[in-house]
């Protein structure tokens, strides 16, 4: 819309029309989307392009090659500017979570705290219910059902997290390596049978040890999700130990392929983009082509932040807080906050066992109930008409219990678990999720 006066002489008065009124932005976001890849002081660019050293840098010698040199120099354009990478990443910036008092979306907090009114109330009148029919305030059937197998899930879940570190010294073998054991030549099939081996051992374990189907359930999933955490390391770091190889080969040109880098697609978080024309420009001078080759596959090997350079990521520390970060993606770096808020962590944690109370109450109280009573009333029962009498009774029961289910299990896993341990590692993205309320498609 666009703003427009109308003026009427003949009555001296003047209707405007002004546009709705925009809501500013997060300022966590764009001041790192200022810090990233907005605007940048002029007089840091020209200290970069002046090759002045910001005071942080160890000073390279004369004779270091130009590999070296490449990655030096792009390290410091990384910290004074964003620049798009080569290999296709995620976006990463300081902000909070839609739930977070800070947000954008605090409007939406009313909405919120009804939800769990609602839910108050209903543990509240169950409560009574039982207490009047059994004396007891709670059923303990899905208590018993969860509680079964703890120790053995525990460890278990231990064993498979310190299984994945193996992927660890086959990254540092594979870098190493001056032949058939390189990433691009075997290394990238004996990750994949690594991986393929390590999935089907660790799917099949709740089943070998015949745990409950909560215990089974949740292993599965955690599975599934430190699979996709190790394929990410695995295959970026593969791709990053080519890319070295290759940087180090053009230190000695002659051998050494020249072929332009590959532009694999780019994020569309932010709004800058590569001009075409400059990067498909044929160099005339092959001495420029070769450098500027130089600086590409150097930008590859450098974080998003400038501060950490490939190999200096392959560490036992490095992988273990990868481990512990709230992302699938691996980066050479991620944002963090300055410290641990410690009150907050005591509310997230508290908050994950609230949901899990509230899980239990549901299941017990509106869901079991009805699979258990629909059970009995179709024994014996060979009309169709019936049969599909109970099961729409039945689904018509379980649409609200699932519904408050699938909230509860998406505010413990995407706000709390998550928000938990990115206040653990001081991760400072917490945008794990949209306002998918207000989704108008898939």
């Amino acid at each position: 819309m666009v703003s427009s006066s109308l003026s009427v002489q003949n009555g001296g008065t003047e209707n405007i029309l002004r546009p709705r009124p925009i809501q500013p932005g997060n300022p966590l976001v764009l001041r790192a989307q200022s810090e990233e890849g907005g605007l940048k002081p002029s007089h840091v660019v020209d200290l970069i392009q002046s090759g002045i050293s910001s005071g942080r840098s160890t000073p390279l010698p004369p004779d270091a090659p130009p590999s070296v040199k490449s990655i030096s120099s792009v390290r410091k354009q990384v910290r004074a500017q964003h620049k798009q990478r080569l290999f296709p990443t995620i976006d990463y910036a300081a902000r909070v979570s839609h739930f977070d008092p800070k947000s954008d979306y605090k409007d939406f907090r009313g909405f919120f705290v009804l939800f769990w009114i609602g839910l108050a109330i209903m543990v509240l009148t169950t409560m009574l219910r039982n207490i009047k029919d059994t004396g007891y305030p709670l059923r303990v059937r899905v208590w018993a059902l969860l509680s079964e197998n703890t120790w053995q899930l525990g460890f278990s879940d231990m064993a498979m997290v310190g299984s994945t570190t193996l992927c660890l010294p086959m990254q540092l073998q594979f870098r190493r390596s001056k032949g058939w054991l390189r990433w691009k030549n075997c290394g990238m099939p004996i990750q994949s049978i690594f991986q393929l081996a390590w999935l089907g051992l660790w799917v099949n374990w709740p089943f070998m040890l015949n745990w409950t189907w909560t215990a089974q359930v949740f292993f599965t999933l955690h599975t599934l999700v430190l699979l996709m955490k190790m394929h990410s390391y695995a295959f970026y770091n593969g791709h990053l130990s080519n890319t070295e190889h290759r940087l180090s080969a053009l230190d000695n040109p002659e051998n050494a392929s020249t072929a332009a880098a590959v532009r694999y697609p780019t994020s569309t978080t932010k709004g800058d983009s590569f001009d075409a024309t400059t990067e498909e420009k044929k160099h005339e001078d092959e001495k420029e082509a070769l450098n500027q080759l130089r600086d590409d596959l150097a930008l590859e090997l450098t974080s998003p932040l400038g501060h950490v350079t490939y190999p200096q990521n392959l560490s036992i520390r490095n992988y273990a807080d990868y481990v512990l970060c709230p992302t699938l993606c691996y980066e050479l770096e991620y944002p963090r906050t300055e410290n641990t808020q410690w009150a907050e962590l005591f509310w997230k944690t508290l908050a994950i066992f609230g949901c899990i109370f509230l899980l239990t109450i549901t299941s017990e109280e509106f869901i079991v109930p009805v699979l258990h009573e629909s059970a009995l009333r179709l024994e014996g029962i060979d009309s169709l008409s019936e049969m599909a009498l109970i099961l729409a009774e039945s689904i018509s029961l379980l649409l609200f219990p699932f519904m408050v289910t699938f909230l509860l299990v998406f505010l413990v896993i995407f706000e709390y678990v998550l928000g938990a341990f990115a206040e653990i590692t001081c991760f400072a993205d917490r945008h794990f999720y949209s306002d998918w309320w207000n989704s108008c498609d898939w």
